[in-house]
């Protein structure tokens, strides 16, 4: 469908309220939320929640009890407040590797990581706006946004289109609650094949994906859904065969094949080929936006012809961009900004690059949300790209110390936020093209996003590492730290210690963070809340009731806990005793208590972990280049048999468990269109595609009800597996529900009658 055909739901020659201070302010406040939820959850699992939706149902509830409030009011909100989650998920997947180097992970850094990346991500999606947004309007579908637009349309025009967003977003936020919450049933169910040794298929049993599956529709589905199926049924399997008889463990992996899970397997070997895949993917798809794109620069550059010249070029207010001059002053800004910051420690080489590399993976990341949707954006994918590319560089000429790892992680953090954040605008832009909103107003708008969020993205983060770190006592004889002269005072059990650095193994101790003691002696590992593995900590305690206790002289074979005075015995109360709560203490030579036990969670980071282990394969030459090789001939045979690569790639890329439910989505999508025949125009608006957009609504409201209530510690208390028993860990009846939910879409989706209220 081409620009001039397409009319959207408001008029370009009609003006309603749009930017408002109101609108600016809930959206900024909606994104801050959304900020803090999706720090946490990428933190917890690496992922995060889609808040565009959301946001834009919560919009519509707020301003109707405010006031009725325009659809392009309600449209700016949401691109505002989107921002925050994907911002959130740049830095929460990123910057903890600098924990796992022993480094410092300082407010300032995140501040400007996610500052600076989410501009250049707003900056280079301007030009790119025309080429993926309009021309290639009814190729790209946009999942969310168009889900988005659904959204916003039916809550201005109310009718049975309303009521079908609405009833999928109560079925899906119900759905969401019974399973993510109260845990009913598992979240993704396994079969293992018991006669194909080491395959097997896993489905993520969430209405998001089975929604974003219907409205991508069956090609892509099938396309991610046959990259899953390789991974899972074909490669797995065949390194489990090879590897079933060796007595050693083939790098990158650190044990036995054997031994090794599905899941194991993958992440030991199968994201390294994915990583290549998707980088190739990405390339190809650059070639194919290389017109468009070079399109999009001529367009601007006619404008500023004309205006130099005096002449007047009507431009209807849907395609007003925001001024090309604006996208080179500000790609020209951030590259002074992230040189000349000191905190980033990057050189002006790497400030190119990130700029560079940002344009590149902010075009990959808008087109595959284009076809797949942000629920399934591979931005991990994208920064495993980013961090081969620059490290190789760094290879090449020689930067191998310290410094230039922190500069390689920093240089992949700007650009996986600006990926992240280009990806969500694309989102946004094709809302802001379905209802008629005016486009510079939404780049504009989404800056304000970048600037009140950022700064809880980084309280956020340095909070929860905060919360759960650890002091673990270590002794290392043979070693003596120098002390800088403004090393931190820390006090910790009573006394003072400095805080050192080890940021490369030395003498046998590990990276990390220590608490020396005025000689120099390590007494403490400072292990961090985020990609930290100590799970207890130790608190001292003093006066009644444990001074009056004594738990006289333990057995042998009593637990022992190794404090700074040597390893103590540990004493398990399970009921209390004598006035002493239950729980786990340590106690003295005298049977004193001197510190009471208290178990913590830690942030497990997974995707920080593994930029953690790229920096240092490559740096160190112990990258599995042969994997990523192969992911790249991947692509390159599918581009030959006439399959696209990137959907395919991200497939391969991300757990079979995510390419499953949207490939029955697909799927019904395709059963039902064929039996209706109706048009690509008719089908936007299909009461299939209002309950799909109504099911990601629902689902994604139901992730941040999840995220909040494990900030809050109430997860606990909803849990009613408890009393299901086994059935609540079945995998069969996991299905069922899910299965009745996909009957439910194809029965909606399949009603015949009026489609607009």
């Amino acid at each position: 469908m081409s620009e001039t055909t397409f009319k959207p739901y408001v008029p370009a020659g009609q003006s309603l309220r749009e930017m408002t201070v109101k609108g600016l302010v809930l959206g900024s406040v909606l994104g801050i939320a959304f900020a803090a939820s999706s720090v946490y959850l990428g933190l917890k699992v690496g992922l995060t929640v889609s808040a565009s939706i959301p946001i834009a149902v919560l919009s519509i509830t707020i301003f109707r009890a405010l006031g009725k409030a325009t659809i392009l009011e309600n449209n700016m909100v949401q691109t505002v407040g989107s921002a925050g989650e994907s911002i959130a998920a740049g830095v929460a997947f990123t910057l903890p590797s600098l924990l796992l180097m022993g480094q410092e992970l300082e407010f300032m850094r995140i501040l400007l990581v996610g500052l600076l990346g989410g501009m250049l991500g707003v900056l280079m999606m301007i030009p790119l706006r025309q080429g993926l947004i309009v021309q290639e309007h009814g190729k790209l579908t946009y999942p969310e946004g168009t889900a988005c637009a659904d959204v916003l349309i039916v809550g201005d025009k109310g009718g049975t289109s309303a009521r079908t967003v609405f009833l999928g977003a109560g079925i899906g936020f119900l759905y969401g609650f019974l399973n993510l919450i109260t845990r009913f049933w598992k979240e993704t169910t396994d079969w293992p094949f018991s006669f194909f040794k080491g395959a097997s298929i896993s489905a993520e049993v969430a209405p998001p994906m089975l929604g974003v599956g219907y409205i991508i529709g069956p090609k892509t589905a099938a396309n991610m859904m046959a990259g899953g199926a390789l991974a899972f049924i074909v490669i797995i399997p065949l390194i489990k065969v090879i590897g079933e008889g060796l007595t050693e463990a083939i790098f990158p992996a650190t044990q036995l094949i054997r031994d090794m899970s599905p899941g194991a397997i993958r992440n030991a070997y199968v994201l390294y080929i994915g990583a290549g895949a998707v980088a190739t993917g990405g390339i190809i798809s650059l070639i194919r936006s290389v017109p468009s794109i070079i399109g999009a620069f001529k367009r601007g550059m006619g404008s500023l012809k004309a205006a130099r010249t005096g002449t007047v070029v009507a431009i209807p207010r849907t395609e007003r961009d925001m001024p090309l001059t604006w996208v080179l002053g500000g790609c020209l800004g951030l590259i002074l900004a992230i040189w000349v910051a000191p905190i980033l420690q990057i050189n002006f080489v790497s400030a190119l690059l990130i700029v560079m590399f940002g344009f590149f993976f902010v075009t990959v990341s808008s087109r595959i949300t284009g076809e797949i949707g942000s629920s399934s954006n591979p931005i991990s994918g994208m920064t495993v790209a980013t961090l081969l590319i620059t490290c190789l560089l760094f290879l090449a000429v020689g930067w191998t110390g310290v410094d230039f790892r922190a500069m390689a992680l920093t240089t992949a953090a700007l650009v996986c936020v600006a990926a992240s954040n280009g990806g969500t605008i694309s989102q946004d832009l094709k809302t802001g093209f379905l209802v008629g909103a005016t486009p510079s107003r939404q780049q504009l708008g989404i800056m304000v996003g970048v600037l009140t969020s950022a700064v809880v993205i980084g309280w956020t983060l340095l909070s929860l590492n905060e919360a759960m770190t650890t002091f673990s006592a270590r002794n290392y004889p043979e070693f003596t730290a120098q002390i800088p002269a403004d090393a931190k005072v820390v006090n910790y059990d009573g006394r003072s210690y400095r805080q050192i650095s080890i940021p490369e193994p030395t003498q046998n101790i590990p990276t990390g963070r220590y608490l020396v003691n005025d000689q120099g002696k390590i007494v403490y590992l400072i292990d961090p809340g985020v990609c930290g593995t100590d799970v207890e900590r130790a608190d001292r305690v003093s006066g009644a009731p444990y001074t009056s206790f004594n738990a006289g002289v333990l057995p042998e074979s009593a637990p022992t806990y190794r404090t700074a005075d040597g390893p103590r015995k540990v004493l398990e109360l399970p009921s209390g005793r004598d006035g002493v709560e239950a729980g786990r203490y340590v106690v003295d030579e005298t049977g004193s208590i001197s510190h009471k036990l208290t178990p913590v969670t830690k942030y497990d980071a997974p995707k920080a972990r593994l930029f953690s282990l790229i920096i240092d394969g490559i740096l160190t030459h112990k990258l599995p280049w042969a994997l990523v090789m192969v992911g790249i001939a991947l692509a390159l045979l599918m581009e030959l048999v006439g399959v696209s690569s990137l959907p395919f790639a991200v497939g391969l890329y991300l757990p079979i468990s995510t390419s499953t439910p949207i490939f029955v989505g697909g799927v019904i999508r395709l059963i039902v269109d064929k039996r209706r025949k109706i048009s690509s125009t008719e089908s936007e608006f299909s009461p299939g595609v209002l309950l799909a957009s109504g099911l990601i609504a629902g689902g994604a409201i139901a992730g941040l009800t999840q995220a909040i209530f494990y900030i809050l510690n109430w997860n606990d208390a909803f849990d009613k597996s408890t009393w299901l028993g086994p059935l609540a860990h079945s995998e069969l009846w996991a299905l069922i529900p899910f299965a009745g939910l996909a009957l439910f879409l194809y029965f909606i989706a399949n009603r015949k009658g009026k489609e607009n209220g």
